[in-house]
């Protein structure tokens, strides 16, 4: 079977804004590098659904998020894909690792998250430095909650300080970005390989 591999696409605008994500083109561009390791790749948007406030796995009527954690579970690659704001993640990115602090006492038998085994990438846009504290933020919240983080999974680009150009009005994507792409595309579906077909040992006795 294909490894799958599920994006969060933490964009601030909905899919009904005009105006275009630079995530989502980014982790357009990590989607093709992905076909080259046979992945195959679904985007959730996540500002299109309503995932409501809290930590558990379902916060009741109308949380979206019982219906988006299922596809979590069912994927081998979880790609977080956020913008920086104020010089941090998201809010709807925060929203979902928030909500995947549920993981913590969601155990099987031998004490393994619901996460073990599977492996986690962040992908990050912006216009002002930040990204690699974007990204440190987001990898320890997914470690924390059970995902494991290969070597050089993370794809950035950002643009000068007080500038207006963004990552979707691009013409080439930079010589750079692209070097990052490949490496977190290869490392991440080799990883989930190898945790495919050797899981975590869990506790004994």
């Amino acid at each position: 079977m294909p490894l799958k591999a599920l994006a969060f696409n933490s964009t601030l605008k909905s899919s009904t804004a005009s105006e275009a994500s630079s995530t989502g083109k980014l982790l357009e561009l990590i989607a093709e590098e992905f076909k080259n390791h046979d992945v195959e790749f679904e985007t959730i948007r996540l500002a299109d659904h309503n995932i409501k406030p809290g930590v558990t796995s379902d916060e009741g009527e109308g949380d979206a998020w019982p219906e988006i954690r299922e596809k979590v579970l069912q994927a081998d690659i979880l790609l977080i894909g956020t913008p920086i704001w104020l010089g941090q993640p998201s809010s709807v990115c925060k929203r979902a690792l928030e909500r995947m602090d549920a993981f913590l006492e969601e155990t099987d038998d031998e004490g393994r998250m619901v996460s073990y085994g599977k492996v986690a990438a962040v992908a990050v846009v912006g216009n002002e430095d930040g990204a690699h504290h974007v990204s440190a933020e987001v990898y320890q919240a997914l470690n924390d909650v059970g995902f494991t983080i290969p070597a050089n999974a993370v794809a950035y680009w950002v643009g000068e300080a007080m500038g207006s150009t963004n990552f979707v009005d691009l013409k080439k994507t930079p010589e750079a970005v692209q070097t990052m792409i490949s490496m977190l595309a290869r490392n991440t579906a080799h990883l989930a390989t190898l945790l495919r077909n050797s899981q975590y040992p869990g506790e004994k006795g």
